[in-house]
């Protein structure tokens, strides 16, 4: 008994990184790739709700070091929100944080817009040159 408890610990341990890191990783490459605008939803609105967590995890850790099922209840919450047959960080996103995000985003915006047509002649021109200088192509340089 003593034998399969410790690999079930040991599996428990791995499952974390697994459910949290690695396979999200991979899903999230896979996602890049594909076509589909909808995956890239889901596992962008994944690792910004797993950045969240991460955080609050950090600060509120005196805490949670003293509710004993507390891993648990991580590694469920996890593969609730990476698995496809949930798709818990899509509907936590468009639920939950979606309109905070777009105000935050219209205002900022906004700002910067404010911020652009106050700058000088120079600066707008001084941007233009450095935009011209990355994109410029190989196949367009001047003879010296």
């Amino acid at each position: 008994m003593a034998k399969l408890w410790t690999l079930f610990s040991q599996l428990h341990s791995v499952a974390g990184p697994v459910v949290t890191l690695l396979y999200p990783l991979y899903a999230s490459v896979v996602a890049i790739e594909s076509q589909s605008k909808f995956d890239d939803e889901q596992w962008l609105a994944y690792w910004i709700i797993y950045s969240f967590l991460t955080l609050a995890e950090m600060v509120l850790r005196p805490v949670l070091e003293w509710i004993p099922i507390w891993y648990d209840v991580k590694l469920l919450t996890a593969a609730w929100l990476v698995l496809p047959q949930f798709e818990g960080a899509s509907y936590l996103y468009d639920r939950f944080m979606r309109d905070y995000v777009r105000k935050y985003i219209t205002e900022r915006d906004h700002l910067q817009y404010h911020a652009q047509s106050k700058r000088s002649p120079n600066e707008n021109q001084a941007k233009k040159k450095f935009v011209e200088f990355v994109t410029h192509k190989k196949g367009d340089q001047e003879a010296y």
